[in-house]
């Protein structure tokens, strides 16, 4: 079924214009070509066809649009034709020709004629011409049929049209955008019979044209959307892939660094706790604190790896906490946490930093977390810098919820899971004959089992668990599962599923497959758990033939892109969460495995028989190396194909068709295929002929295949899962088309095209209409029976995020503006990275094609094409992108081999046409290949054309020349080792190639040359060539006298075609000159500046091409220039070159440089600088200025580069090259006069600015107002200032009071921690409101066309973002004083990173230009480009068209020697003091085993060395150091100045832990000052002392002088005038003695610090400051070993000297004493039970200690016998420290180990722990309960033992908390806590205790004696007398037993015995006395 429409044409048209033609049919529209130029009549002529799944309705509509097209705006609307298509469903053809309709439904005279044929489901169809059956001999039947109803028709004779006179016009790209366009289909009989007849009718209709290759007329079939600014959209070949190195597998540097800080809450008692980290293989511990649940390290750990990226990221780091470890024992765990590598790694700045880790313990799952540790954990790559956030004193609490070590997203209470791996069965596996025994056995009982033993091992989360081993089968089958507990979500992303051959010796990898489980699982809130399959893996690895050492194995590992098939493999994956409350869980989380219930055959998929074709159109490039032996191409799919190693069988055997089903599909393929499938001698072909190569020159063969193309088939067979491919595929189209076009956009503002944001407007329509396409065309199929779960749940999230993504790039496209631009492309930057995510299928199913070319039955360079790009769907979107296309392939060298340098060189570039899909839809495979062949069968016979050719031969072929203009190269590959090449290009087309000559000695050649190739035979049709021919190769290389040339890039080009009967002239031709990205490897290698027209030679031969004019000049012999219409247009522009010295020039060939000189070039002008006479007395020129005239293209984009190479002038006039430096681009250094109507020019007027010391809030907004290109005067309220003034002038004495600390107790180190304490809040107060970069990219950017505005904008951009950043101190302060109550102290500028990344290098006027030599290393070769720099030249450049406007001329004091350089100082030398203050260092790299440094700093600077050997601090890798350096020294001969920090050792050479390069000269002569840095205020004593010897007035003057400014003016009142600013103050200041003086010193420093708003001149100047500058090690190049904080001060020595350095020593801790008074306990649990009487009671006593480890702990006596848990002690701790107010640290120092040299300093919180114990006598202490008390913040004790709660300690109520550095004295009762069995805290006493804390000296004159001793001796407590011991007091203890407890009951026994006594006696004496009695006697 398919409605066909023939849109002939349109007429009576108005205006001439560009037409285009839309037609749409239910919802999809097919543009026609575009008609250019065309007047009243629009001739299309085109067929459009849509294929119907189901019967048309008479009511819908047919819709045909014409518009004027443009290339830039969009299409216009002319008039729209409607029609419903009642009367085409009744009649099947409808002719019509009818009138247009605009957009208000008004009739236009335009009017439209076309044909409408509808070929209904039934088989009755309108009438058909011959035409549309091009004599298929299949289709003759029923062409007869059809013919009796055509006999009717008058006029339709058979075969009245010759064939291909009719272009049949195919809807979209080339055939296969036949949409499955049904309304509705029933979905219940869809999984029985998938590929329906309603979908087939298609092909069997469409084998027309195509057949027989005849032609689609290919500018009808350019369906570009009609926004993109492409033009040729290639319909018959796909682009091909540049890199070409495989980059995956390469090992590269990696450091791990965490940092240990503390841990809390550690579940246990009186533990002594360890953590140990682990990172890999690797473990270290830290030391062990003893009796302490929250111990604090701060120890740092490093690990270096030196591992490919796969392998590093899926490192797991753990981190463990172990309870009592020693040399002997083990310890036990309490809990760990882990996470993998590659999670930091996606960390913003790849890095954790403070965060907590939650400890589980992974033995016991229902146990809940066991403590925190806190940690920072940082992954740094190569090149990776780390912004460490700022270490300063943490005074935040930390919130421990809300900082948790884990990635955004991660729920802070994850749960444990099972993850069940199913492992069903593996097939394919290859031969492992590994053991020789084999061999023997086989030799002597001559049994020949498969030998391979396969089992499946699974990694996950640093456990491994594997399968059984099931011996010698190629076909295991398993059904186990392989159980993981861990928490979920895991912190670890990838699952590692290996099969591996079991052997004797050692077992080895078969093949590798990684679980990405972000891919199979979803976190969102309609998300879904982890699940996979059941379904097949694919393995990639080696080739398949088993060799006993296998120098690819690392690929079956999984390293690498694998370059051959192993194996498949079924697996499933599901995961659980477990219910941890449940009684009957294992607690245990080690790894299981089970069997698993097995799962039929059919789950993944009903068995298929796919068909895949390839046709090899040409093999050149062949590396030489192969070129003796003949070569052949092999193809495979899985093991299909293989003939070497491999099966050509399928082992399961095909699956029968269903009676029913066959003989509906034979009916639909018209009995084609039969024969071939029963016969089964359609045998797989699937290698090519061996063809002997031929010389294409000297570095490469070709095939000599011509007209005669081989031809490849293979059939495989697979399960049917082409749904996940086809959505893959949609997916991919919507990611390629979004790509381009954002690298349009990028391209588009990089060269400053206009409009950019348009066609990024375009690409979000585009893409808004892909993803909608994606909804509307992925939900099919959905009843099939082998989706598994996560097909449906990949399809819904995928259909959520492309709906969500739609709508996200619509409404985006409304934003997009002109100056939005670059922030929007950022946006759509991470949509183009979530499709290709999504469209990443983690369920495989069919197989990668793999390329092969062998030579002499070896394997030698391979391609690999993944089966989805090539899988053929109906529908176009779903198509694959290289699927029935010419694809260019490169081969490339399996493994390992094809890293480096053997990676780059092309083995062998084929031109290769692939189709793969289901063998019952292979009719139309060859309908992509460029037409005009015929086949060539294997066999002949009957049902001939069922079978695929084995070759194909060309009748067409068409004769071109091709012309390549090679204008200019620039930015290459350095090949020599001078650090030049002498480059020359090698252009290859088809199987010619040619060369550029050879430039010597440079890296930016301009050839300027035109290569003409004659005689070029193409083969097929002359039209479609124009679209779409072949690719050229250029590759350029270096030429070398000995030996061959090296390669030093490779680009691809696609000529221009101009067929015969086309003219030559605008606006295709003549080409534009165009840069090309040369790249080496993946690495970028400059630039290629050329254009390529391909001219078709006609019947009349070359008379008709455009002439060549000859060569131009003779001295470059037969070389012919670029023409005149192609090269540049040029202008004569002068370039003047400031030569100001040459720095650090190494050594050349052993030899000093001793006079050098430097060569400019550019475009072959140039100019010379003096000679340096004596390089090491003075390295400056003494002639400053010179010019050069040169002609440069207008086009700023394509000047040429400018070249500066500096030679060493020895004796005998000899030259040697030192080191050149090529400057790529001179856009920086053109000048652009200032635009003098700008109003920052406008000097009328004042602006003022105030500036007072406390600026109220109000005053503020005026300040924030101002602008630098503001005309307004802005004049503040004087009045409003006066008040303000006599506000202060009262207030100041009694608020100073309050407000400020005392001047005496504040020194340079508050005003530090003071900045820093600021530079963290403003830190934060950034990232909250979002970080401006749009601000600071639009302000790079604002030169071009913009350019006189950009100092202007510059200055404004900047003061933008100081507002943004609170730069101007002075307003900080202002206004966070209210909110704040900030102690009001002067503050510095803390800048996280070096002064030069703020202040652009100082590259103001002076530039430093890197002289190279050497060559450039690969990437791996670890030579960066650090080591190749052998000097550096200062100088800058101005670069401007002559002749220059008159008026720079006329300028005051224009000095023409200087031309533009005016007012630069002299390049004297000169002599400064250099003074250096080195604050501290952070994170320094461990240099010792015992992970920590001993460092001193070391400064060179010139001859000077200082080494501060003997003040090294001991241990430490955070040390302060504090110190400054006074340096004399002479600019220019040295000023590079070398901060390092070394390691101190006993034995052996001092480490260099890392260095900073600081370049003093270029801030010495910067416009921004950096020689001493602008303080915040000026003051003449204390803290804040003004440094500078000239006073800002002094300054202020000589800027206004140098700068030619009208001022300063100073006036009353503090102010003063500069130019047109003028600046306000305080003008009164206090010396020592508090006497004010008047003084203009504060009036001048505020105009200094506002000077980047004065007009014309203005600049930041460099505030004081400190800078962060990363220390580098040359051994580790690129990778960062700590930071350090410094500044720098020069002082030049002819002016006066500078007072004395600022002393910035670190603060020594005050000493003091807490005395803590134990009084006494209560409630306290009881322990014992008693030896006699079995009550409970305790003896109490309590522990206290301050400092880390209870190295002073101190204990009470015993309260024996504590009945009510009450004891008494009155008892006196006291304990000396040491204290760091700034820091709240205690200082201390020990020997960490007797064996340690010396006392290591730590720093630790102030706590005191106090903890209550039971005494046992002859067993250990039972510890009962503790509590910390951090003495800066705990919480006030209780009043009575009764208001005493648990709460007050885990801080659930609020306490006021108090500090014992304010109060100093205080006492009341606290809780004591210990954790009970369920972890829970339980209160087991409460203690009443006093604290008191004295200075050292108070506790001096004050002393007290310890525990009840004299002096000041505590009474004794009064204890209840059984406070005692009895073994002690034996008589004491029996008395009280007597005497007290059991008085009465002794009493009572005594009685008893008494009266028993007397009944015994009784009893006793009664017989004889009754006898007496009775007897009488």
């Amino acid at each position: 079924m398919a409605l066909i429409v023939h849109l002939k044409t349109v007429s009576e048209l108005r205006g001439r214009s560009d037409r285009i033609a839309k037609v749409t049919f239910r919802g999809q529209s097919f543009y026609s070509r575009v008609l250019e130029n065309c007047e009243d009549v629009a001739d299309f002529d085109e067929t459009f066809r849509w294929p119907v799944a189901s019967s048309i309705d008479k009511n819908e509509m047919l819709e045909i649009q014409i518009f004027n097209y443009s290339k830039v705006f969009s299409n216009k609307l002319i008039g729209t034709f409607r029609m419903v298509l009642q009367k085409v469903a009744e009649e099947n053809r409808v002719k019509v020709t009818d009138t247009l309709m605009d957009d208000n439904n008004a009739i236009l005279k335009t009017s439209l004629s076309m044909e409408v044929r509808y070929q209904a489901t039934d088989g009755t169809m309108g009438s058909w011409d011959d035409g549309d059956f091009l004599g298929d001999e299949a289709l003759q039947e029923e062409e007869k049929d059809s013919q009796e109803t055509d006999g009717l028709l008058p006029g339709s004779r058979p075969s009245t049209r010759t064939p291909g006179e009719k272009s049949f016009r195919r809807a979209g790209r080339s055939v296969f955008s036949a949409m499955k366009l049904g309304k509705t289909r029933s979905h219940k009989e869809e999984p029985q019979k998938q590929d329906e007849p309603a979908v087939l009718e298609m092909e069997d209709l469409d084998h027309l044209a195509i057949r027989l290759g005849d032609g689609l007329d290919p500018d009808s079939v350019s369906l570009a959307s009609v926004t993109a600014l492409t033009s040729n959209v290639s319909n018959k070949r796909s682009k091909p892939d540049i890199k070409m190195e495989p980059s995956a597998g390469r090992p590269m540097d990696y450091q791990v660094s965490i940092t240990v800080i503390e841990a809390r809450q550690l579940v246990g008692l009186n533990m002594d706790p360890v953590v140990c980290v682990e990172v890999g293989d690797d473990k270290k511990y830290t030391s062990m604190k003893e009796s302490t649940n929250c111990p604090y390290y701060n120890e740092y750990f490093v690990f270096d790896f030196h591992v490919s990226p796969d392998v590093m990221f899926d490192k797991i780091i753990k981190i463990s906490v172990i309870h009592s470890k020693n040399l002997l024992r083990s310890g036990t765990l309490v809990g760990s946490f882990k996470m993998d590598v590659g999670t930091v790694y996606s960390q913003p700045e790849h890095q954790f930093h403070h965060k907590w880790a939650i400890l589980s313990d992974p033995d016991d799952i229902s146990a809940g977390l066991k403590g925190y540790v806190k940690c920072d954990v940082a992954v740094v790559g190569k090149g990776d810098n780390i912004k460490t956030p700022h270490k300063a004193n943490e005074t935040d609490e930390d919130d421990i919820e809300g900082n948790l070590l884990l990635p955004e997203g991660v729920p802070a209470e994850r749960q444990w899971a099972r993850f069940y791996v199913k492992i069903y069965r593996a097939e394919g596996l290859p031969r492992m004959n590994t053991s020789l025994m084999a061999n023997v056995k086989k030799a002597f009982i001559g049994e020949n089992k498969d030998l391979v033993d396969p089992y499946v091992q699974v990694f996950f989360a640093g456990q491994k668990g594997k399968t059984s081993v099931q011996k010698s089968s190629y076909e295991p089958l398993w059904n186990e599962q392989v159980v993981f507990t861990d928490l979920f979500p895991p912190l670890c992303k990838r699952m590692k599923v290996q099969i591996r051959d079991s052997d004797k010796v050692n077992d080895v990898a078969i093949g590798t497959h990684f679980i990405d489980l972000r891919k199979i699982s979803n976190d969102g809130d309609k998300g879904f758990l982890p699940t996979l399959g059941p379904a097949w893996v694919n393995m990639y690895g080696s080739t398949r033939n088993y060799t006993l050492l296998d120098e690819h194995q690392d690929l079956n590992e999984g390293l690498g892109e694998g370059v051959s098939f192993r194996a498949r493999l079924m697996l499933g994956l599901a995961v659980e969460i477990l219910d941890t409350s449940n009684p009957e869980l294992t607690s245990s989380t080690e790894v299981q495995v089970e069997q698993a219930t097995p799962v039929s055959e059919s789950c993944t998929g009903r068995m298929e028989e796919f068909f895949l074709f390839g046709a090899f159109l040409e093999a050149s490039m062949i590396d030489r190396k192969n070129g003796d032996k003949p070569i052949t191409f092999e193809v495979t799919i899985g093991n299909y194909g293989n003939e070497v190693d491999g099966i050509s069988r399928p082992q399961r055997p095909r699956p029968r068709k269903e009676p029913g089903d066959e003989e509906e599909v034979d009916l639909i393929q018209n009995s084609s295929d039969d024969e071939g499938d029963e016969g089964g001698d359609l045998a797989s072909v699937s290698s090519t002929p061996p063809m002997r190569p031929q010389i294409t020159d000297r570095n490469y063969f070709h095939l000599p295949y011509l007209e005669r193309k081989p031809c490849i088939y293979i059939k495989s067979w697979w399960p049917d899962q082409r749904r996940r491919l086809y959505n893959a595929n949609i997916m991919d189209h919507i990611a390629d088309k979004l790509e381009e076009g954002l690298n349009d956009v990028q391209e588009m503002i990089k060269t400053e095209k206009s409009y950019p944001e348009r066609r990024l407007r375009g690409v979000l329509e585009e893409l808004s209409c892909g993803c909608h396409r994606f909804l509307s065309l992925s939900d099919k199929d959905q009843g099939h029976s082998s989706r598994t779960k996560l097909d449906r749940e990949r399809l819904k999230s995928c259909m959520r995020e492309l709906e969500s993504m739609g709508q996200q790039a619509k409404s985006l496209r409304a934003q997009v503006k002109r100056h939005t631009v670059r922030d929007k492309l950022r946006l759509c930057q991470n949509f183009l990275q979530k499709l290709r995510f999504l469209a990443d299928e983690p369920q495989h199913s069919i197989p990668d094609v793999f390329i092969w070319m062998m030579s002499n039955n070896k394997r030698i360079a391979y391609a690999r094409v993944p089966s989805k790009d090539l899988l053929f769907s109906i529908v176009e979107e779903e198509l694959g992108k290289d699927c029935a296309k010419v694809k260019t392939l490169f081969l490339k060298l399996p493994g390992k081999r094809g890293f480096g340098s053997a990676g780059w060189t092309v083995q062998a570039k084929l031109e290769l046409y692939l189709w793969l899909g289901l063998s019952k839809q292979r009719k139309d495979f060859l309908c992509g290949l460029p037409c005009g062949f015929e086949e060539v069968k294997a066999a002949q016979g009957l049902g001939l054309h069922s079978f695929p050719p084995i070759s194909l031969v060309y009748t067409k072929k068409q004769v071109f020349q091709l012309r390549a203009h090679m204008y200019q190269a620039r930015s290459l590959f350095a090949a020599d080792s001078s650090g030049l090449s002498d480059p020359f290009a090698r252009v290859f087309f088809i199987n010619q190639s040619q060369c550029t000559e050879v430039l010597n000695e440079t890296l930016c050649p301009t050839w300027d040359q035109m290569l003409v190739f004659d005689n070029l035979e193409l083969y097929g049709e002359a039209h479609e060539l124009r679209d779409d021919p072949p690719i050229i190769v250029i590759e350029i290389y270096d030429q070398d006298t000995m030996g061959k040339a090296d390669f030093m890039g490779r680009t691809f080009a696609k000529p221009l075609v101009k067929m015969a009967d086309e003219a030559y002239c605008p606006p295709r031709f003549p080409p534009q000159l165009e840069y090309y990205q040369i790249y080496r490897g993946n690495a970028t290698a400059g630039d290629l500046l050329a254009a390529f027209e391909l001219l078709q030679i006609g019947p009349s031969g070359k008379a008709d091409l455009p002439p060549i004019n000859g060569p131009v000049d003779m001295d470059r012999g037969p070389i012919m220039p670029v023409p005149v219409g192609i090269r540049p247009v040029l202008s004569k522009y002068r370039v003047e070159v400031l030569f100001w010295g040459l720095r650090d020039l190494k050594r050349v060939n052993l030899a000093q440089v001793d006079r050098p000189r430097v060569d400019i070039e550019c475009a072959g002008k140039g100019v010379q600088s003096s000679l340096i006479h004596n390089y090491k007395k003075n390295p400056n020129f003494n002639t400053l200025v010179k010019w050069f005239e040169v002609d440069l293209p207008e086009n700023e984009l394509l000047h040429p580069p400018l070249n500066i190479r500096v030679v060493d002038c020895r004796a005998f006039g000899r030259y040697t090259l030192v080191g050149s430096h090529a400057v790529s681009s001179l856009r920086r250094f053109i000048y652009r006069p200032p635009d003098r109507s700008a109003p920052n020019w406008n000097t009328t007027g004042e602006v003022v600015v105030s500036m007072e010391p406390e600026v109220p809030v109000k005053k503020l907004e005026t300040m924030v107002k101002l602008d630098a290109t503001s005309d307004a005067v802005v004049k503040v309220d004087v009045a409003e200032e006066e008040k303000e003034k006599k506000k202060k002038k009262k207030g100041a004495s009694d608020e100073a009071e309050e407000e400020e600390p005392d001047e005496s107790m504040l020194d340079w180190w508050s005003k530090y921690f003071a900045s820093i304490d600021t530079m963290k809040e403003q830190l934060r107060q950034h990232e909250s409101s979002g970080a401006d970069l749009e601000e600071k990219e639009e302000m790079d950017t604002t030169e071009g066309p913009k350019g006189p505005m950009k100092s202007k904008e510059k200055s404004r951009a900047a003061k933008e973002e100081k507002k943004k950043k609170n730069q101007s101190p002075g307003s900080v302060q202002g206004s966070e004083a209210p909110e704040k109550k900030k102690a009001k102290i002067d503050e510095l500028k803390v800048y996280p990173k070096e002064l030069e990344s703020e202040f652009d290098n100082f590259e103001d006027w002076l530039h430093t230009f890197n002289l190279l030599r050497g060559k450039t290393g690969d990437d791996e070769d670890g030579s960066t480009e650090e080591e190749r720099i052998v000097g550096r030249f200062k100088g800058s450049l101005c670069v401007y068209k002559v002749p220059l406007p008159e008026d720079v001329a006329r300028e005051a004091g224009y000095d023409p020697t200087y031309g533009m350089f005016q007012g630069i100082p002299s390049n004297d030398p000169i002599n400064v003091l250099v003074r250096v203050y080195v604050v501290r260092a952070t994170d320094l790299h461990p240099a010792d085993i015992n992970g920590k440094a001993d460092p001193y700093i070391a400064i060179k600077l010139g001859k000077t060395d200082i080494r501060d050997k003997e003040n090294y601090i001991s241990k430490q890798l955070n040390p302060i150091f504090g110190k400054s350096f006074d340096i004399e020294a002479s600019f220019p001969m040295e000023s590079m100045l070398t901060v390092a920090v070394y390691d101190w050792d006993l034995v052996g050479t001092d480490d260099l832990i890392g260095e900073t390069k600081i370049d003093l000269e270029n801030r010495f002569y910067s416009k921004h000052r950096a020689t001493c840095g602008i303080a915040q205020t000026y003051s003449i004593h204390g803290y804040n002392i003004w440094r500078d010897p000239m006073k800002p007035s002094q300054i202020l003057t000589r800027l206004c002088k140098e700068g030619k400014v009208d001022g300063p003016h100073f006036g009353p009142h503090g102010r003063v005038k500069v130019a047109n600013r003028v600046f306000t103050g305080p003008s009164e200041i206090e010396d020592e003695n508090g006497q004010k003086k008047p003084t203009d010193e504060h009036v001048a420093l505020s105009a200094l610090r506002h000077w980047e708003d004065i007009p014309r001149v203005g600049c930041r100047l460099v505030p004081e400051h400190v800078e962060t500058r990363p220390l580098l090690n040359p051994d580790k190049p690129g990778i960062e070993q700590g930071r350090l904080e410094l500044w720098v001060d020069m002082f030049p020595m002819d002016m006066p000297a500078p007072g004395t350095p600022l002393d910035i020593s670190p603060r020594k801790p005050k000493k003091y004493e807490l005395r803590v008074i134990v009084w006494n306990t209560d409630e306290v649990v009881l322990e014992d039970d008693d030896f006699f009487t079995g009550e409970k009671s305790s003896d109490i006593f309590v522990r206290g200690w301050l400092k880390g480890q209870q190295e002073d702990k101190q204990d009470t006596d015993v309260h024996y016998h504590s009945l009510t848990g009450e004891g008494n002690f009155n008892w006196r701790y006291l304990f000396p420290f040491d204290y760091l107010a700034a820091e709240e640290k205690i200082v201390m120092s020990k020997k960490e180990s007797m064996f340690s040299w010396d006392e290591t300093e730590y720093k630790i919180p102030a706590r005191l722990t106090l903890q209550i114990w039971d005494a046992d006598h002859f067993s250990a202490d039972d510890f009962l309960g503790a509590i910390e008390l951090d003495l800066n913040r705990f919480p006030r004790g209780a009043k009575t033992a009764k208001q005493c709660t648990m709460e007050m300690a885990t801080g659930e109520v609020d306490v006021p908390l108090v500090s014992i550095f304010k109060q100093k004295r205080v006492k009341g009762w606290w809780p004591l806590l210990a954790r009970n069995e369920n972890d829970e805290f339980e209160l087991t006493g409460k203690v009443e205790a006093e604290l008191h804390l004295l200075t050292a000296e108070e506790a001096e004159k004050n002393p007290v004696g310890l525990a009840r001793n004299e002096p000041d001796p505590l009474e004794k407590p009064n204890r209840p007398d059984t406070a005692f011991v009895w073994f002690l007091n034996p008589l004491k203890s029996i008395k009280y037993l007597i005497c007290t407890r059991y008085k009465w009951l002794i009493i009572k026994i005594v009685l008893a015995l008494l009266g028993l006594l007397m009944l015994g006696l009784f009893l006793y004496s009664l017989p004889g006395y009754m006898v007496k009695k009775l007897l009488g006697a």
